[in-house]
């Protein structure tokens, strides 16, 4: 159950209306997400939420796919169930397979454990990156 109420999809503030149907034309959705609903309680933060997910998240030098893998990576390490399965779901309209899911999610897992053991036995960096 949401600590706010969900603001509804026709809600008449200038801000809310704006956003919610640039989320519907960018997403190519016909409903807005609840999370989306849940911010437009503070109409000012579902606008700075809003762009800065739509600029971060546009293809660039790494593709849609890319991103919405890492995006569920996190939200997989995070424990957040929402968007875990918002991310999911993106991932799947991108043209991601149940098998390369499975393969994502191991190594989710795998570097989840393997972060943890070097932080538990507090090993230094010996492989660093190069300078740009």
């Amino acid at each position: 159950m949401p600590t706010v109420p969900l603001i509804p999809e026709d809600s008449d503030h200038p801000t809310v209306r704006r956003v919610f149907d640039d989320i519907k034309a960018t997403k190519k959705i016909d409903f807005i997400p609840n999370v989306w609903r849940a911010l437009a309680t503070h109409p000012e933060h579902l606008e700075l939420c809003w762009t800065r997910l739509k600029a971060i998240m546009a293809p660039g030098k790494v593709d849609a796919l890319t991103k919405e893998i890492v995006a569920l990576a996190v939200s997989a390490t995070n424990g957040c169930n929402y968007c875990i399965n918002s991310h999911t779901a993106a991932c799947q309209k991108l043209g991601l397979t149940l098998e390369q899911l499975g393969e994502v999610l191991a190594v989710v897992g795998l570097f989840n454990q393997m972060n943890k053991l070097a932080d538990s036995y507090q090993v230094e960096p010996d492989l660093r990156p190069r300078p740009w």
